[in-house]
C-alpha cells in the first residue's frame, strides 16, 4: 500500500467527496489533518488570471494559442509554459486551466484563436512543450476540452457525432500526446459524443483516456459541466467545479450510501486528486512515488514575460505577401502613415475565459511611433460595434468604489470573474462605482456609453442619462457574461470645461462574484465617410502606409461562432482606398484566426500577427523594421472563399452535429487552392534544399541560408501513400517538423524522426499500412522542395 493510500484511508466519506467538490469558483478545499491545503485553479491559455481581477496584481499575457503554434517551436512553448508556470506560483495557483487542444476543424469558431492548428500533430507537439514548460514549475495543467468541442454554437447541449477513425486519428490525438508526455490533467468538455455527455463519458474518460493510455492524473469538468451525479461519478469524471450548481457534494456521499457509486470509484478519485496535490506542492510531507515529490523543488529560473512575450510575437507573425517592401529601414523611410482603429486599440488577446489584464499594452501605433521618426495616425475605419473604453488626454483618474475597497484604473474599464477585488467576500459587495473628472479638448456632441451586465446609473455632469438595466429579466448568467450589451448617449460638452462623469452599477445579493463594466467614449469627429477620406489622404502624402485591420471582441470569442469570415466593419474598402493611393502599403491582419482578404492581391505586403500579446508593437515595428525576422508559418489554411473550406458547419441539426467529413478537415480536405496554404510564410533570406534521405524511422535534409540575412527556416515533412488502405487517405499529411537557424551561406543538416502512427490508420486498432511511401521535404504544404520514396513493410 502506498502512502497516498494510507491517506485515502483516514479519510471520512463526506471528506473525500469535498475533495472531488468544488468549495467554490476555483478552488478544492483544504483538510490539515493530512496535511492537505486548498488546491486552486485559474484560466491560463495566455496569462494565469488567478482567482480574481486585481488591478494591483497583472497577469503576462501571451500571445495567442494561435500564435504560439505559427511559431512551430515547441521548446519556445515550452519558454511560454514556464513564463505562465512563474506567473501561477506568484499569484498562489497550481492548477492552470489549459492548452485547449481542439482542432481547427472550421475557420467558423468563435474560440478558434484559443486552439492552435488545424493537425493534431503540430498541436499536440505544441501543446506537449506548453505543458512541460508549465509543469517545470510544479504547476499542473489541464489540457482542454475532451472532446468534440471544435466549435461553440450550442455547446452546452450539443452532440457531437464523430466517427471513429476521425476520433481516433484527429480529436483525440492531440490530447494523447500530452497525456503520453505527462501532462497531470484534463478538463471535460460540455458538449456531448456520441450520444454520451462528455462530463459522464466513461468510454473516452475511462475505458481510452485512463485504462487504455493509462493516464493517472485528474479528470476536472468544464465550469458547470458537470449535471448527474451518478452519471459523472460512474463516467471518469474526478473533480466537478465549481461549486455553484455541483451535483456532487452530499448528493455523491448519500450515491455512495446508497450502492449508486461503488466506494472503490471514489477512492481512485481521491487518490489522483492527492497524487496532484502532491505533484503541484499543497500535500505536505509529499508522499515518494513515480512523479513526486513535486516538481516545483527544482523549479527553473525566472523568466522575463516580456521578452518571451516580444519573442513569441515576433516568431509567430506569418509574412504572408511581400512584393519587395519589408524590411523597412527606418532611416531610409519617409513619412510613415498609420492606419485603423485597431493600430491604437490594439486586439492583444481573445474573448471569454482567455482574458486577462496585461501589465502594459504596446499598441502598433505606439511601437512604430517609437521607431520611425516619421509617423502620422488616422483611424480609416473603426470595426468595433461597442466604443472604445474611455482613456487617455483630457480623463483624470478612474477611480473605483466596491464599498471598503477603493482603487484607481487606467481605462474606465472594470472586470472579474470569481474573487472579487481587495478580498472582499461578494456577500460584501452591492455596489461598483466609477468616478471620473473628463475635460474635452474639442467641443461639440459627445457619446457616452455603457457595456456590460447589470443594473446601471450614468450622470455626467448634472444630467442623468440612464437608470436601469441593459438586458431584458431572466437573461442567464452564461448569456450577461459572454454578451454584453451597450447604450448610448449624447452629450454637448464645451470645449476646456471639466464635467464630472460617474457610473454606478447595482448588484443582486450574491451575484459579485462577477463583474464586467465599460464607460466608453467617443469625442466629436468626421462620420464613418470623413474617417476613411482622412486615411487615403494621409496614405497618398506618405512614404509608405501601414494599415491595421482585424477582427472584435463581438466576432472572435469564447461563447459564440462566427456567422463570417470577413473584416467586420468598413475595413475591406479602407484597405482598398488606401492601397490605391499608395502602391507602398503593408496591412497587418490583427486576427486570431483566418478571414477573408479580398485586396491581398492589390498590397505590397501582407502581415498575419494573431492576437499578439502585450508586446504587439514592439515586435510588429522589430519585424517591419528589419531587426527581427517574421518567423512564423501557417498553422491552419487561409481561404480565399468560405465556399472553398472543407468545413464550415456549425450548426447543429436537431441537436446534433454531424462530422460527416472524417478525417477530411483543415489541408487534408481542400480541393481548391487557398489563399494561404497550412505551413506557409515568408521570410527575410531565402533556402535551398539538399541531401534528402528518409527511413521507415527519419528524414534527414540539409537547408542552406542562401540569401543576405540571418534567418529561421521551418522544415516539413509530409508523407504521402500509394499503398492501398482499408479506408481513403489524405493525399499528403504532416509527418514531422523541425527549425533550423542559419547565417548567409551556412548549411544545417536536420534529422526529424518519423512517428509509427505517421504510417497508421485506426480500423478497430492501430494499424500499420505498410508498402511504398513518398516522404517530401518542404517550406510549406504548397512548396515542396525535395522528394523520396521509403519502402514500409
Amino acid at each position: 500500500m502506498t502512502d497516498i493510500d494510507h491517506l485515502v484511508d483516514r479519510l471520512t466519506l463526506d471528506e473525500k467527496v469535498s475533495l472531488l467538490t468544488g468549495q467554490d469558483f476555483w478552488s478544492l478545499p483544504e483538510i490539515p489533518r493530512i496535511g492537505l491545503r486548498s488546491l486552486v485553479m485559474s484560466d491560463g491559455p495566455i496569462g494565469v488570471r488567478g482567482t480574481g481581477w486585481a488591478p494591483e496584481d497583472p497577469s503576462v499575457a501571451l500571445p495567442s494559442p494561435t500564435a504560439l503554434a505559427a511559431t512551430w517551436d515547441p521548446e519556445l512553448a515550452a519558454d511560454a509554459g514556464r513564463v505562465l508556470g512563474q506567473e501561477a506560483r506568484r499569484k498562489g495557483v497550481h492548477v492552470v486551466l489549459g492548452p485547449t487542444v481542439n482542432l481547427h476543424r472550421t475557420p467558423l469558431n468563435g474560440r478558434h484563436f484559443e486552439c492552435y492548428s488545424e493537425d493534431p500533430l503540430l498541436t499536440g507537439e505544441i501543446a506537449a512543450g506548453f505543458v512541460r514548460g508549465v509543469q517545470e514549475h510544479g504547476v499542473g495543467t489541464t489540457v482542454k476540452h475532451l472532446v468534440g468541442n471544435d466549435s461553440e454554437t450550442d455547446r452546452m447541449t450539443v452532440d457531437v457525432r464523430i466517427p471513429e477513425r476521425a476520433l481516433r486519428e484527429l480529436y483525440l490525438a492531440p490530447f494523447e500526446r500530452v497525456v503520453r508526455a505527462g501532462g497531470w490533467g484534463v478538463m471535460s468538455a460540455y458538449n456531448s459524443v456520441n450520444g454520451t455527455s462528455m462530463a459522464q463519458n466513461g468510454r473516452l474518460q475511462q475505458e481510452i483516456l485512463k485504462d487504455e493510455w493509462g493516464f493517472d492524473g485528474v479528470v476536472v469538468s468544464d465550469w458547470r459541466a458537470a449535471r448527474s451525479t451518478v452519471g459523472a461519478a460512474l463516467g471518469g469524471l474526478d473533480i466537478a467545479m465549481p461549486a455553484m450548481d455541483n451535483p456532487w457534494g452530499p448528493a455523491l456521499a448519500e450515491a455512495v450510501r446508497s450502492g449508486s457509486v461503488p466506494i472503490e470509484v471514489v477512492d481512485d478519485k481521491v487518490r489522483r486528486v492527492l497524487r496532484l496535490a502532491a505533484r503541484v506542492g499543497v500535500l505536505s510531507p509529499p508522499p515518494p512515488g513515480p512523479g513526486l515529490p513535486a516538481v516545483a523543488q527544482a523549479a527553473p529560473g525566472p523568466l522575463d514575460g516580456d521578452e518571451v512575450a516580444h519573442r513569441i510575437a515576433a516568431r509567430s507573425f506569418v509574412l504572408a505577401r511581400n512584393e519587395g517592401l519589408l524590411p523597412l529601414g527606418p532611416e531610409e523611410t519617409g513619412p510613415v502613415a498609420v492606419i485603423g482603429a485597431l493600430a491604437q486599440d490594439a486586439r492583444v488577446l481573445g474573448g471569454g475565459s482567455a482574458q486577462v489584464a496585461p501589465p502594459h499594452v504596446i499598441s502598433p501605433l505606439d511601437g512604430i511611433r517609437r521607431t520611425f521618426p516619421h509617423v502620422s495616425y488616422a483611424v480609416g475605419a473603426d470595426p468595433r460595434p461597442f466604443l472604445p473604453a474611455a482613456q487617455g488626454p483630457g480623463w483624470s483618474p478612474f477611480r473605483i468604489d466596491i464599498g471598503a475597497y477603493r482603487f484607481a484604473v487606467p481605462t474606465a474599464a472594470v472586470r472579474w470573474l470569481g474573487d472579487p477585488p481587495g478580498g472582499l467576500a461578494v456577500d460584501e459587495i452591492s455596489f461598483l462605482e466609477l468616478t471620473t473628472t473628463y475635460t474635452p479638448e474639442t467641443g461639440g456632441e459627445h457619446i457616452f456609453a455603457i457595456s456590460g451586465f447589470g443594473a446601471f446609473e450614468l450622470t455626467v455632469g448634472d444630467q442623468k442619462l440612464y437608470q436601469g438595466s441593459l438586458h431584458p429579466p431572466g437573461t442567464g448568467r452564461a448569456d450577461l457574461l459572454l454578451h454584453p450589451r451597450e447604450q448610448r448617449f449624447t452629450v454637448t460638452l464645451p470645449a476646456g470645461e471639466p464635467v464630472t462623469v460617474t457610473l454606478r452599477q447595482s448588484f443582486e445579493p450574491g451575484t459579485a462574484h462577477s463583474a464586467g463594466t465599460t464607460l466608453g467614449h467617443r469625442p466629436p469627429g468626421p462620420d464613418e465617410d470623413g474617417l476613411i477620406d482622412e486615411a487615403v489622404a494621409l496614405a497618398a502624402r506618405s512614404d509608405v502606409a501601414v494599415v491595421v485591420v482585424g477582427t472584435t471582441e463581438q466576432v472572435e470569442s469564447e461563447g459564440f461562432d462566427r456567422t463570417s469570415l470577413a473584416l467586420p466593419g468598413r475595413q475591406d474598402e479602407l484597405v482598398t482606398r488606401v492601397a490605391a493611393a499608395n502602391p507602398r502599403t503593408v496591412v497587418v491582419v490583427n486576427a486570431g484566426s483566418p478571414v477573408l482578404l479580398p485586396w491581398a492581391d492589390e498590397v505590397a505586403a501582407v502581415l498575419l500577427t494573431w492576437f499578439p500579446g502585450q508586446e504587439a508593437g514592439a515586435a510588429l515595428a522589430a519585424v517591419l523594421a528589419g531587426a527581427e525576422e517574421p518567423g512564423g508559418r501557417l498553422p491552419t489554411t487561409w481561404p480565399r472563399r468560405e465556399a472553398d473550406c472543407p468545413v464550415l458547419a456549425v450548426r447543429p441539426e436537431n441537436g446534433s452535429l454531424a462530422y460527416d467529413e472524417g478525417i477530411f478537415i483543415g489541408y487534408r480536405g481542400w480541393t481548391e487552392r487557398p489563399r494561404y496554404a497550412f505551413g506557409s510564410g515568408l521570410g527575410y533570406t531565402t533556402w535551398a534544399y539538399s541531401d534528402l534521405t528518409a527511413s521507415p524511422e527519419a528524414a534527414t535534409v540539409t537547408v542552406t541560408n542562401t540569401g543576405g540575412r540571418t534567418g529561421r527556416e521551418v522544415v516539413q515533412i509530409y508523407l504521402s501513400s500509394s499503398a492501398p488502405a482499408p479506408a481513403d487517405r489524405p493525399r499528403q499529411w504532416l509527418a514531422g517538423f523541425a527549425s533550423v537557424q542559419a547565417e548567409p551561406g551556412e548549411s544545417v543538416t536536420v534529422r526529424i524522426p518519423l512517428p509509427e502512427r505517421a504510417f497508421q490508420i485506426w480500423s478497430d486498432g492501430w494499424q500499420t499500412i505498410p508498402g511504398l511511401y513518398t516522404v517530401t521535404a518542404g517550406h510549406a504544404l504548397d512548396d515542396p522542395r525535395l522528394v523520396t520514396e521509403i519502402d514500409h513493410s
